[in-house]
């Protein structure tokens, strides 16, 4: 099963989103990196709808004291995973522990109420824990606090005064050395057997909670859950995300944006150009210019999926998914290139790998411009053999090339590219980026475009090197 931690480390821009999610417990962040890759259509729709009615509650301004109230009680709840699993071996709970486990029904209990006045409490489904509660308060203070009350064993009150009083006069005492031992002998005698009587409540305590192992685990649980719902529910509310749309036959996106890389040019307010794609199950052939944002597309499409699949909304104005077992990403290999293999050894073991996996599995491939750090025939055939055994494969890849003539019959697509008259200020090379388009056109050519040179001619590089160039591009 493939987890959503499994998945931080294949592109930066997905752990942005994940380290931007609003978790209030260590058990909401580890109840979200435990959160399965989904490829059940009718599991996937059922987040989306809860999800969904949560959106529409925090819209609702009527709402904001109730969702308020449960984000509250999610900020307090402490990790019980140690004292549950103590309890369910019949441990003897410490009296911190017993204090623990009275604050967290107390939460269920605040969390319960709020989720009915918002009409979800069918969504956060928390078992019932006021016998938990009542247990825990025998005087019905009805407050979170855990104290070993007088009322749970008959002797606790008038031993308790005898102490209290006892102390009291020892602490004033004037007479003698011998009759102040003997006063402390008392004290220790009176404490000696208060310790005892608690230590007998607690082991009592103890084993009555035992019974309620199973809610109260299923109460920490639906916790964790609520906790990762209400985050992904507000990023989705506050970034605008759309609902995917599951459909078998195709995916689709438009104004598909990619939140690290919008939010970095918002703040450096830069423009941001949002992308519409359309996929089939094959291959498709991405071409475009160098800074023609050809390998954003592709970590861009490959978050979206993974947002999809792990239950959240993703970044664009209409969104249609289909489901996938699992997203590859063939862009680059830092890690492997730090331990020594070459950027090309490191490339073509992960593609293989990826031709393996794709004769029995059903992948959203994307690879960036494979062989390109090997020389050029070869490189250009091994784009072919790639493209031609994906093709055959259930999968749907995207591969960015530079390689023309590669006599391909899969789709292609262009990246419209360089605009010199995009942006209204003069053109350098700190500004190129704002001249590119980067909307992808369909394109039946089998020739990639050609604009390395023009881009380096508008920069005014060196004349000699440029006319150089044209010559013996034009041999």
């Amino acid at each position: 099963m493939i987890l959503l931690k499994d998945k931080l480390s294949v592109e930066p821009g997905f752990l942005y989103i994940i380290d931007q999610m609003e978790l209030m417990s260590a058990a909401g962040r580890r109840r979200m990196l435990a959160q399965p890759f989904v490829t059940d259509a009718a599991v996937l729709e059922r987040e989306y709808d809860s999800t969904e009615r949560v959106v529409g509650c925090l819209q609702r301004t009527e709402c904001s004291h109730a969702v308020a109230v449960i984000r509250h009680q999610l900020m307090q709840m402490h990790d019980l995973q140690g004292s549950l699993a103590n309890l369910s071996q019949r441990m003897t709970m410490e009296e911190i522990e017993l204090f623990e486990i009275k604050n967290f029904a107390f939460l269920c209990m605040e969390t319960a109420k709020a989720a009915a006045t918002l009409g979800i409490d069918d969504i956060v489904a928390l078992p019932d824990l006021h016998a938990v509660f009542d247990l825990l308060d025998p005087d019905k203070t009805q407050i979170p606090n855990f104290y070993i009350y007088d009322s749970y064993h008959p002797d606790l009150g008038p031993l308790r005064r005898e102490l209290k009083a006892r102390q009291t006069l020892l602490d004033g005492w004037k007479g003698s050395d011998d009759e102040r031992a003997n006063l402390q002998r008392e004290v220790n005698d009176l404490f000696e057997r208060q310790n005892t009587i608690q230590q007998q409540v607690v082991a009592r305590l103890s084993d009555q909670l035992h019974d309620f192992c199973t809610p109260l685990q299923l109460a920490f649980d639906r916790m964790a859950y609520t906790d990762l719902l209400f985050a992904r529910s507000t990023m989705a509310f506050e970034w605008k995300l759309s609902r995917p749309k599951i459909d078998d036959s195709q995916l689709a996106y438009t104004s598909l944006w990619n939140p690290r890389l919008r939010h970095h040019n918002e703040e450096q307010k830069q423009r941001y150009q949002p992308l519409d794609i359309s996929l089939r199950s094959g291959v498709c052939l991405i071409t475009g210019a160098n800074m023609a944002g050809k390998t954003v597309t592709l970590k861009t499409v490959g978050i979206a999926q993974l947002m999809a699949q792990f239950a959240m909304f993703v970044p664009a104005d209409t969104a249609q998914t289909t489901l996938f077992d699992d997203v590859v990403f063939c862009i680059g290999d830092e890690q492997n290139e730090m331990n020594g293999l070459s950027s090309f050894a490191s490339e073509i073991i992960k593609i293989s790998d990826t031709v393996t996996r794709a004769a029995n599995e059903r992948l959203l491939i994307l690879i960036d411009e494979p062989a390109r750090t090997t020389n050029p025939v070869e490189g250009k055939a091994i784009v072919q053999s790639v493209a031609t055994l994906l093709e055959q494969r259930p999968s749907t890849t995207l591969i960015t090339t530079h390689y023309s003539q590669l006599g391909l019959g899969c789709r292609r697509l262009r990246v419209k590219g360089f605009v010199e008259g995009l942006a209204d200020k003069p053109l350098t090379p700190d500004n190129i980026n704002q001249f590119m388009d980067y909307s992808l056109l369909d394109d039946d050519s089998d020739e990639v475009p050609q604009e390395a040179l023009r881009i380096a001619d508008i920069l005014r590089c060196n004349p000699e090197l440029l006319a150089t160039a044209k010559k013996f591009l034009t041999a």
